[in-house]
C-alpha cells in the first residue's frame, strides 16, 4: 500500500532526501536522482535498473528507506 504522506514529504522535500537517497543507493547518478525528482516509481525504477532487484525487492527496499526516513525527521 502506498502511503500518500510519505511520498508527499519524500517529493517535497527531495532536494534534501536525494542525499539520503545517495546514501542508500551508491550506484544512482546525479542524472538518476535529477530524472527521479522526489517520484517514487521513478525512484523504484532506477533501484531496479542499477541493482537488478525485482519489482517486489526494489519495493520492499524503497518502503523500508521511505519509512526510516520520514521516522527520523519526526524526531
Amino acid at each position: 500500500m502506498i502511503n500518500p504522506i510519505e511520498e508527499k514529504v519524500i517529493k517535497g522535500r527531495w532536494n534534501q532526501t536525494r542525499n539520503e537517497a545517495k546514501k542508500q543507493w551508491s550506484k544512482l547518478t546525479e542524472e538518476d536522482l535529477d530524472y527521479i525528482n522526489g517520484d517514487r516509481d521513478k525512484l523504484i525504477e532506477k533501484v531496479r535498473e542499477r541493482y537488478g532487484h525485482d519489482a517486489e525487492s526494489a519495493e520492499l527496499e524503497y518502503k523500508s528507506w521511505a519509512s526510516a526516513l520520514i521516522m527520523g525527521s519526526n524526531r
